[in-house]
């Protein structure tokens, strides 16, 4: 057992796998992402991962609703500070500010991309079709939006999802990727654009 293994909490231990993990299936997907390369990168021994989890699956499992859970953590918070006065186009603003924070991060940005090409698999599929419509239910019953605008917010969402996948904001020298990531992200494309910004330089 490694010095690491031997001084955290059993919760620790397991929030440093999931973590190592998020990175590790986000570079490589679940297919590509094995429990050798999660167990080098989280700075343990494979077989701990291995009998903390069980197998790849469901440790995939795991870092998958971790990251489901998070968004919907952060849209939840976000609802609760409503007052009652705000537009619902403000309203998308602010969550839309909360995902693109949340998504900035990007390994739960390819996880949640990873989990939704998945639909076929009878394991991730329903997994992440309930994901997604919980949180189309959030949006729906939660903020308040219509079925309509609901449907805006997620087409945005998902549009800003592949400009950020695609490293879109690395184009630095083209008026019309920036053009397109403005449009697509509002008024909160700076602040997205800024947690974009430090998260590519903590992974650096």
């Amino acid at each position: 057992m490694s010095t690491a293994e031997g001084r955290l909490t059993s919760d620790d231990r397991r929030e440093q796998i999931l973590a190592a993990a998020t990175v590790v299936f986000g570079e490589r997907g679940y297919a590509g992402g094995t429990t050798d390369a999660i167990a080098r990168q989280a700075g343990i021994s494979q077989a701990y991962v291995v009998r903390m989890f069980g197998s790849k699956e469901k440790l995939f499992l795991e870092v998958a609703q971790r990251a489901t859970g998070r968004l919907r953590a952060a849209f939840r918070e976000i609802i609760a500070g409503f007052t009652g006065a705000e537009s619902n186009l403000e309203r998308q603003a602010l969550l839309g500010r909360a995902y693109g924070e949340l998504v900035a991060d990007r390994g739960t940005l390819l996880t949640l991309l990873h989990l939704f090409g998945l639909g076929q698999d009878p394991v991730f599929g329903p997994e992440a079709r309930e994901s997604f419509l919980d949180v189309y239910r959030i949006i729906r019953d939660e903020a308040g939006f219509s079925a309509e605008e609901a449907t805006q917010f997620f087409a945005r969402g998902m549009l800003n999802t592949i400009l950020l996948a695609l490293r879109m904001p690395d184009v630095k020298d083209d008026p019309r990727a920036f053009e397109l990531l403005s449009s697509s992200m509002g008024e909160q494309c700076e602040t997205i654009l800024a947690s974009f910004e430090a998260q590519a330089s903590l992974g650096a």
